[in-house]
C-alpha cells in the first residue's frame, strides 16, 4: 500500500515539522526528535530475523567463518567504554522477553546474534536481562531493605580481599600459559572489584528507588516494559549507568496484544500480506511501543539534571532494524533520535 498505510514518517522540519500518528505521543518533545528517512543496514538483509537485533547498532555482517561470535563492537558499548567507567554499571542491557525464539537463530551459531543488541568487542555479545528483580538488583544492590544491601556489598569486599591476596601467592609457582589465564580471571575479579567500590560511594539519597519487583514469569507485558523504563530511568537519575540498551518485543515473537485489544501473535501478524485489518493492529502494536517509550522521554523530561533536564543531556534512539516486517526488508529502517545531547543535538527535523 506504499506511502497510503505509512504510519510512521513524519513530515516537514523546524515549525512546519510534524510528527506521524505513531510518533504523535512524543508531541510535546518533537522540538527534540529527529526523524531519518531512506536508512538502510546492509549488514542484515536477506538475514530474515538472525542479526537484526546485533547488526542495528554495528552495522556490521558477522563473519559466519569464524568459529564462535565474530562480528564488532557496538556503538552503545564504544560510548560505555567511553563514559561509562565512572559509573557502578558501565552499561544495562535489558529486554522484555527472556525466551528466544527459534525463528531468529542461525543454524550452527545459535543465537549469537539475534537475541542482544550488544557486543563488548568483536567476540563477546552481552546477555540481554529479562528478569526486573535481577535488573534492581544490579542497581540497588542485593537485600530486601538498604541496610541489608549495605551489608551484602561489604560482604562481597571482604571475599574479594580474601582472593587477592590468596592470588598473588598462587601467581609466583604458575607457569606462563597459567600465568596468562590467571591474568585473564583477576582482570574480571578488578573488574567486579571496581563496581563494588564504585557501589559503596554511589549517593541514592536523592532518588526514590521502586519497590523489588517479581520475576519476569509473574509480571504481565505491559506492566513490565514499564518498569524496565523506569528502572533505566532511575538509573539515568542516581548515574548509576549512563548506557543502556533495552529490546521492547524479540524477534520472532509469539507475544500477544490483549490488553490494547489486539489478540493476535505478533509475529505472524507482522507477515500480515498487505491486509489492511492486519496492518491496522500492527500499528496499533506499534503505537502502544511509543507511548511506552513517552513515557521514558517524559520521565527524563520532568528530572532536573543541572542546568536543563535529563533528556536535555541525553540521546535516545529508538527504532528497529527492519522496515517491512511481510518482506523482512531492512530498507527504508524506522529510526528517531530523541533528546538534546548537552546542547550537541538540534530537533525538530525529518532528514
Amino acid at each position: 500500500h506504499g506511502k497510503d498505510m505509512d504510519r510512521w514518517t513524519p513530515s516537514g522540519a523546524g515549525a512546519n515539522f510534524t510528527l506521524s500518528p505513531i510518533l504523535a505521543p512524543l508531541e510535546k518533545h518533537k522540538h527534540l526528535v529527529t526523524s531519518f528517512a531512506n536508512l538502510e543496514n546492509k549488514a542484515s538483509v536477506a538475514s530474515v530475523h538472525k542479526y537484526n537485533p546485533a547488526t542495528w547498532l554495528s552495522g556490521v555482517k558477522p563473519d559466519l567463518k569464524a568459529p564462535g561470535p565474530s562480528m564488532s563492537a557496538t556503538i552503545d558499548q564504544i560510548i560505555a567504554g567511553r563514559i561509562g567507567q565512572e559509573t557502578a554499571l558501565p552499561s544495562m542491557e535489558v529486554c522484555s522477553e527472556g525466551e528466544t525464539q527459534a525463528v531468529s537463530c542461525e543454524a550452527g551459531f545459535g543465537c549469537l546474534y539475534s537475541s542482544t543488541l550488544s557486543y563488548r568487542n568483536a567476540n563477546s555479545p552481552l546477555p540481554m536481562e529479562s528478569n526486573p528483580r535481577k535488573v534492581f538488583e544490579q542497581l540497588f544492590g542485593e537485600g530486601a531493605t538498604a541496610e541489608e544491601r549495605v551489608a551484602i556489598v561489604r560482604q562481597k569486599r571482604s571475599i574479594l580481599d580474601f582472593i587477592t591476596e590468596r592470588t598473588k601467592a598462587l601467581q609466583q609457582d604458575l607457569g606462563p600459559s597459567d600465568k596468562v589465564r590467571l591474568d585473564g580471571y583477576l582482570d574480571t575479579v578488578r573488574e567486579i572489584e571496581r563496581r563494588v567500590q564504585l557501589a559503596q560511594n554511589r549517593d541514592l539519597s536523592g532518588v526514590k528507588a521502586p519497590e523489588i519487583p517479581a520475576a519476569e514469569q509473574d509480571m504481565a507485558i505491559d506492566k513490565e516494559v514499564r518498569l524496565l523504563f523506569d528502572l533505566i530511568a532511575v538509573a539515568y537519575q542516581a548515574d548509576l549507568t549512563r548506557v543502556a540498551s533495552y529490546i521492547m518485543i524479540g524477534e520472532g515473537t509469539n507475544r500477544t496484544y490483549n490488553h490494547i485489544g489486539v489478540p493476535d501473535s505478533f509475529h505472524p501478524l507482522s507477515h500480515h500480506a498487505d491486509y489492511v485489518d492486519r496492518l491496522e493492529k500492527l500499528i496499533k502494536i506499534q503505537s502502544y511501543h511509543l507511548e511506552r517509550f513517552a513515557d521514558f522521554v517524559g520521565k527524563l523530561a520532568a528530572t532536573q539534571d543541572g542546568e536543563g533536564t535529563l533528556l536535555d543531556n541525553s540521546m535516545l534512539l529508538y527504532g528497529s532494524n527492519m522496515s517491512n516486517s511481510n518482506l523482512h526488508s531492512n530498507y527504508p529502517l524506522p529510526n528517531i533520535l530523541v533528546g538534546g545531547g548537552a546542547g550537541a543535538l538540534k530537533g525538530g527535523r525529518q532528514i
